[in-house]
C-alpha cells in the first residue's frame, strides 16, 4: 500500500503533522556518491513560499539515517527522515465532523475506521511527497544519462500562469494545472507487454502523486479522434527515430528510443477560503464550511519536480528488471 517497485523499491511513511515524513529505499546499488547537498536543488523546487503556495514553511532538511557510508551508498536500505517543525494542527479539528469536499477527509475516515490522523491531511497530505522527491534524487543518478524534465504549462486552462493564480487568490479559490513531462535519452527496449508496460508502470506511480487526475502519453486522448494514417509515427532510420511522436515514445508497452512525452492533469486544491457546502456528521444536516489552515491555491506549482522524481523511480526499477532478463 505504501511501497512501489520490485528491484528498486521505495516505502513512504509519515503524516503531515506527525513527527516527520520520509522514505526507505531498498535495492540501491553500492558505490553511488550521495550527500545531503545532493537533495538541495530538487527539494527547493518542491518548497512553498511563492505566490499561490502554502505559507507553511518547513526547513525540509534530509536526515540520512542508513545506507550511506563515507559519502557513498553501501547497498543496504537507505532511510531518509524529514522532521515536521511548523505545524498548526488546531486548524483541522472540525474536518472530522465536516469533511472537505474533494478531499480525503471522508474516505480516509471510512477506510481506517476513524483511526487515521486527520491533522493537515495526515498520510494523505502532499507533504509525504518529500520522500518521493528524495528517492528521485537517487533514481536520477541511477538512470543517467537519461534526462527527465517536467514543466507546468497551464494553470486554470491558461498559459498565463501568474494571472490565473492572482485571480484564484483574490477569489479565495484554487486552480488546477497541466504539467508536461519529457523523458529523453532512454534507449529502446525498456518496459514489457501488458501489465508491466512502460505506460502502466509510469502511470501507476504518477497517479500516486496527490492531486493527479489524468495521465496521457503522446497524442493521448486526441488519438481517439485520429485516423491510423495520422497517428502512426513513420520510422525514419535504423535507430528507430520517428518523424512524429504520437505514440509518446512507447510501442507495445516498450520504449522505442524516442522521447517519452507525458501530460499530467492536476486538480484544484480542495481546501479553499471560499465557503462550501458539505454534510455535518454531528448535526446530520448540510452545513457551510469555510476551511481554515494554510493551503496551496495552486498545488500544481510544486508538482513538476515530484513528477520527475516519480518517473525516475519507475525507470530505475524497470531498468534493473531489464538487466536481469
Amino acid at each position: 500500500m505504501n511501497s512501489f517497485g520490485r528491484l528498486f523499491c521505495v516505502h513512504i511513511f509519515g503524516e503531515s503533522h506527525g513527527n516527520g515524513v520520509g522514505i526507505c529505499i531498498d535495492g540501491c546499488p553500492e558505490g553511488i556518491p550521495l550527500s545531503a547537498d545532493d537533495f538541495t536543488a530538487d527539494l527547493a523546487r518542491r518548497k512553498s513560499g511563492a505566490p499561490g503556495t502554502t505559507p507553511r514553511i518547513e526547513n525540509d532538511i534530509p536526515e540520512i539515517l542508513s545506507g550511506i557510508y563515507g559519502g557513498y551508498t553501501t547497498g543496504a536500505p537507505i532511510s531518509i527522515l524529514f522532521r515536521n517543525e511548523n505545524t498548526r494542527s488546531s486548524d483541522y479539528g472540525h474536518f472530522a465532523a465536516m469533511p472537505r469536499p474533494g478531499h480525503a477527509d471522508f474516505t480516509g475516515c471510512r477506510k481506517f475506521n476513524g483511526f487515521n490522523d486527520p491533522r493537515g491531511g495526515g498520510h494523505f497530505s502532499g507533504r509525504v511527497t518529500l520522500g518521493i522527491v528524495s528517492a528521485g534524487v537517487l533514481a536520477k543518478k541511477i538512470i543517467a544519462p537519461v534526462n527527465i524534465e517536467a514543466t507546468l504549462v497551464k494553470v486554470g486552462g491558461s498559459t498565463d500562469i501568474q494571472d490565473k493564480i492572482k485571480e484564484a487568490l483574490a477569489e479565495k479559490d484554487s486552480v488546477g494545472g497541466l504539467i508536461h513531462c519529457r523523458i529523453s535519452g532512454l534507449h529502446a527496449g525498456i518496459g514489457n507487454p501488458f501489465f508491466d508496460s512502460l505506460e502502466s508502470v509510469l502511470a501507476h506511480i504518477l497517479f500516486s502523486i496527490p492531486g493527479v487526475k489524468g495521465v496521457e502519453f503522446g497524442a493521448g486522448f486526441s488519438a481517439a479522434d485520429m485516423k491510423g494514417s495520422e497517428h502512426n509515427d513513420p520510422i525514419a532510420n535504423s535507430t528507430g527515430e520517428t518523424l512524429t511522436n504520437n505514440a509518446g515514445g512507447i510501442n507495445g508497452g516498450i520504449s522505442n528510443g524516442n522521447d517519452i512525452r507525458i501530460n499530467i492533469a492536476i486538480k484544484p486544491t480542495s481546501s479553499i477560503g471560499k465557503e462550501q457546502q458539505t454534510f455535518n456528521f454531528e448535526t446530520q444536516q448540510m452545513d457551510t464550511l469555510k476551511a481554515g489552515g494554510r493551503h496551496d491555491a495552486c498545488i500544481a506549482l510544486r508538482i513538476p519536480v515530484i513528477v520527475e522524481a516519480a518517473s525516475a523511480i519507475a525507470l530505475a526499477d524497470l531498468m534493473f528488471a531489464k538487466n536481469r532478463t
